[in-house]
Order: C-alpha cells, then structure tokens, then sequence
C-alpha cells in the first residue's frame, strides 16, 4: 500500500511538473513563433486572422494555443526593432575583430525627398574571415555637401568603435572628385555609348505604347494574336541603365510587330524602317549586351580584387578584337547584328559610326581602369605569391615571399585538388 501510496504521489508530481514544463515551452514557442512573423515585416495581426481561420477549420482543439501567440501591431513592431539590435550588436562585435576594412557610400533620395546616406562595410580578420554589411542608414536633412556626409561616417565610425588606422580604402559613387568603385567605373564607361539617336526613338515608342492603359493592352493583344515570342515591350529607365540592354534586344526583336502597330495609331515614325538606323539598333543592342554581361560578372558577395582585374583586362581584350572584326564586317560576336546582315539589307553596314564608338568604348577602358594596370604587380601578388617575381616585388615583401615559395608544405597546401 506504501509503496503505491508513493508511486501515485510520485506520479502526480511529475504530471504537475510536466504540466509547467509544457506551459514553459508553450510561452517559448509563442514568442520564437510572434520573431518569425515579425521577421518579414509582415501585417501581424491579418497574420494572425489566418491563422485561426485555419485552426478552426483543421486543429480546433488548438485555436487557444494560436491565439497565445501575440501579433498586434506594437508586438510586431517591439519584434522588429530587437531584431535589428541584435543584428546591429551582433555587427558590432564583429567588426572587434577585424584587422582592415574598406567604407563603400551610396546616396539616393527617399519619396519624401530626404537624402539616405549608405554605408557598407566589409571587414576582414586575422584569420581571413570576410564580413560585409550595411553599417548605418543616415538621414541627411539638410544639404548634402561633403562636409555633411563626412560628418556621417565619423558618426558611424564612433558607434561601432572602429579605429580609423584599420580603414583601408572607401569607395563612392558621387563626385567626380571621388574615388569610385569598380562596377561604378565600369557603368560609367558604358555612357559613352549614348546613342541618343537611337535611344530617344526607342524610348518614345515605349512610351507611346505604354503610357495608357487602353493602348498597352490594345499592343499585347496585337502580339498574341500575331502569335509573337513576347508578350510586351519592356521599360527603360536611365536610373537603371543595366535594364538597357534588355530593352533593345527586346525591341529588335519585336521591330516589325511594333512598327505595324504605331501605324495602326497613326503614328509615323520613320526611323523603324530606315535600314541605317536599324543598323544602328542592332549594333547597339549587341555592345549593350556585352557590357551588361560584364556588369554582371563584376558583381556578387565574396568578389576580390584579382577576380575582377581578370574580367576587366579579359574584356579590353575583346574590343580590341572586336574593333579589328567590325572592320573586316564580322560579326560572329554580334548576334543582333548578324542576324541583320543575314537579311542582306539595302544599305551596308554604317562601320566607321560602329568603329568610332568601339574605339572611344575602349579608351574610356583604358582610362578609367589605368590604375588597376598600374597595380597589376600586386594584385598577382595577392592572386599567386608562389608564382611571383621575388625582384619585381617591394623590397618589404621580399623575404617573406623567399620563405613563403621556398616552404614546400605550403605550396603543396596551395595547390587545386585535382578532379
């Protein structure tokens, strides 16, 4: 009898014990449920509408453990803002530990016409640990002069304690004055292809289609019913100038079907069927293209200095072919313009226009990326300091790289994994 006595109490001891453990982790759940919600900055409480709409029809019996979980607006909004100090204090030790970092700064405007100043940083440790982050988000309410924007990074600078003898290079798309990142001298490049002889005809018929409802959907029908590839024109806008590229080629490609459509608006534009200026289009369409690529090659988390000095001098490369294969009409690199000269058009190529527009693409190359030629030596440095020129190198290198390419571990360490 004492020995079930003690088991029956035992037993309702753990029940009870169990019972608050289950509340516990109840409480958990709701909260780490509530931070879930809140992460994608969605509506909580319509959130939590649907929920219970779909407790009620598939678990009732656990609509009270839905409604636990707290999703008001203020909830979400307290959720909101202890995600980003975590993640702000979670940079903050971060950036302790590192031994360089570089400051990249982009300015825009918000709707209200407020000037937000961006600062990413990217940092690296002792043990080659990369971190990139954006580092603040600053209003700038009144002028936006250099001063101001300075004034802002020593701000940031003194909120996350970083020592100014461990910044290494900062990089900015504004004044001309100003050193400028990779991928933004690569964009810059690309304006000197302006074309506006082709480009003001081509965003005026865009627009022409697209500014109203009614038309724009008049056009789409118009391509189903010619059973066209595309379904529509794209935009353009100068603010997103990769989106160029995309625009052409599809305007090329929908040259016929667009032309037949203005005229049924009687709208004339004669540029769409001069064989000069389709010329023109083509070509455009095929430069613009290979600059995008370009664009996209020289993006993306993680890229170092040696991967894109190999796309840059890999592209000068292939002006400087494709300079020499214009001159001779080849246009095996061109598919836009192939395609055109396939259709034998009446008017030939207009090459010197194409020739002086490869040639001045390839000195604004050779300008704006001079100072990557200058530090070629380095960057192979950085790239292979087993296959560099000890007495080409600076003499504060140099004995390290003789105890480096001497160390037979370490190169064997160095080497791919063969496949």
């Amino acid at each position: 009898m004492r020995a079930d006595k003690l088991s029956k109490l035992k037993s309702g001891l753990l029940d009870q014990q169990n019972t608050f453990v289950r509340q516990a982790q109840l409480n958990q759940s709701s909260v780490r449920a509530s931070f879930r919600v809140a992460q994608p900055f969605t509506d909580g409480e319509f959130v939590k509408k649907c929920l219970n709409a779909v407790a009620d029809e598939v678990c009732p019996e656990k609509k009270d453990v839905f409604n636990t979980v707290s999703l008001s607006a203020s909830t979400i909004t307290r959720r909101i803002e202890e995600i980003g100090g975590n993640v702000y204090a979670q940079l903050q030790q971060k950036t302790k530990e590192f031994d360089f970092f570089s400051l990249a700064l982009d300015e825009s405007t918000d709707v209200q016409d407020t000037a937000q100043l961006l600062i990413f940083i990217r940092g690296v440790s002792a043990h080659f640990e990369m971190c990139d982050e954006l580092a603040a988000l600053q209003s700038l309410e009144g002028t936006t002069t250099g001063e101001d924007i300075f004034g802002k990074v020593c701000q940031t600078m003194e909120e996350l304690d970083l020592d100014w003898s461990k910044l290494a290079s900062i990089t900015t798309d504004g004044a001309p004055s100003q050193v400028h990142c990779l991928i933004h001298q690569q964009a810059v490049c690309c304006k000197v292809l302006k074309w506006d002889s082709v480009m003001k005809v081509v965003v005026s018929s865009i627009h022409f289609i697209r500014a109203k409802g009614l038309k724009h959907r008049q056009f789409q029908l118009f391509l189903s019913e010619l059973g066209s590839a595309h379904g529509d024109v794209l935009y353009y806008t100068e603010v997103r100038w990769l989106s160029r590229g995309r625009v052409l080629r599809r305007f090329y490609e929908l040259l016929s079907e667009i032309n037949a459509f203005l005229h049924s608006k009687d709208k004339t534009v004669p540029e769409l069927i001069d064989p000069e200026w389709k010329w023109h289009l083509a070509f455009l369409t095929d430069v613009t293209e290979m600059l995008n690529s370009l664009n996209l090659q020289l993006q993306g988390q993680g890229k170092l200095i040696c991967d894109m000095y190999s796309h840059i001098k890999a592209f000068e490369v292939k002006l400087a072919l494709l300079l020499e294969q214009v001159k001779k009409h080849n246009f095996i690199h061109l598919p836009a313009t192939k395609n055109l000269s396939a259709e034998n058009p009446a008017v030939p190529l207009p090459a010197e226009k194409c020739v002086e527009a490869l040639e001045m693409l390839k000195a604004e190359f050779g300008v704006r990326f001079r100072i990557l030629h200058v530090n070629a030596k380095e960057i192979r440095l950085f790239l292979n300091p087993f296959l560099a020129d000890i007495d080409e190198a600076q003499p504060s290198y140099q004995f390290e790289l003789a105890e480096l390419q001497n160390c037979d571990v370490l190169k064997d360490a160095f080497k791919p994994e063969s496949h």
